[in-house]
């Protein structure tokens, strides 16, 4: 139990992250590239949280909108005595239209790296559900430290906000075989995923009016300038973002303006004029195509549950 709490928070100390070290190598490759996992600073997150309240990013509002309508048969899947674990839950907002109908279990596992994240979703959770037992792991779930062995077995695993969409494919039939074994005897997967549609609605949503997605991909340089001592000059880049029609994804980038040096990490980096910086993938699917990647980690799908004009999907995957 955490102190006087009234739930229980385990740290598993996940490994902190190295930004020199990820900086260092992502600007010495070829092409330069920097790691998502950079953008989450805190000034990054609260920019991400703007970011998903911009009238042109609809995935948040869309997946919010689904589960809110198809909750109820969502946790239908999970057999009695079963757990709901939440992997990268943040906030545990969307969460709560599963846990309304919630009645399978009375354990809610959230797993996130921010134990202060993990901390006040709780809190807010126990004051709605207050019958409702909270194990909260920070944790990296993509470690091998193994939240499995904190959250008993059947379990409803949920992995929303379309997160999935950010791993390389081999890397998500990697992770989602380990959800499949996670989930056994009798569990499920529920996995968000954005999917293919007109190009310039997916653009729109990594380059909205107001400016925050391109606020959000420059704070990467800010933050490389706080933390590691940078002379990043934000004016001399701008954000760009892509479809990259032959790998099936968007692409976001930091564009150098003009010719230049930069001092970043102990070394000196040259940009030429046009040169980018590849900060982001995420890999849009069709209903067909997501259905082959979950059955190349042994997944079968029992049900997708879409919004009325079919932008994104909540699938329901079990063990084939």
């Amino acid at each position: 139990m955490s102190g006087r709490e009234s739930f229980w928070l385990v740290n598993l100390h996940p490994e902190p992250l190295d930004v020199r070290g990820e900086v260092a190598a992502g600007l010495a490759a070829t092409p330069k590239h920097l790691a998502p996992k950079l953008f989450y600073d805190a000034a990054g997150s609260r920019l991400f949280d703007r970011i998903t309240r911009q009238p042109e990013y609809y995935l948040t509002r869309t997946e919010t909108d689904i589960l809110r309508r198809f909750g109820a048969e969502m946790v239908r899947l999970a057999p009695r005595g079963a757990v709901l674990v939440e992997l990268g839950s943040g906030t545990s907002r969307k969460t709560c239209w599963l846990l309304d109908h919630w009645t399978a279990g009375d354990l809610y596992v959230p797993v996130d790296i921010s134990a202060d994240a993990l901390r006040i979703a709780a809190r807010r959770l126990k004051r709605r559900y207050p019958h409702l037992g909270i194990r909260a792991l920070v944790a990296d779930y993509t470690a091998p430290v193994a939240w499995e062995n904190y959250a008993p077995s059947p379990r409803l695993v949920a992995f929303l906000g379309s997160t999935i969409g950010n791993f390389e494919p081999e890397a998500a039939v990697r992770f989602l075989a380990r959800l499949g074994a996670a989930v056994r005897p009798g569990g499920a997967v529920l996995v968000g995923v954005d999917l293919k549609k007109d190009v310039d609605a997916l653009l729109r949503a990594y380059n909205d009016a107001a400016g925050v997605t391109a606020r959000f991909n420059l704070n990467l340089l800010a933050r490389c300038n706080r933390e590691l001592g940078a002379d990043f000059d934000l004016g001399a880049f701008g954000h760009a973002v892509r479809w990259n029609a032959a790998a099936g994804r968007i692409e976001m980038h930091l564009v150098s303006l003009r010719a230049q040096d930069v001092r970043v990490a102990g070394r000196c980096v040259h940009f030429a004029a046009g040169e980018t910086i590849h900060t982001e993938n995420s890999y849009k699917f069709t209903p067909e195509e997501f259905e082959r990647l979950a059955a190349a980690a042994g997944l079968a799908t029992r049900h997708i549950w879409f919004d009325a004009d079919r932008r994104f999907g909540v699938y329901a995957l079990v063990p084939r």
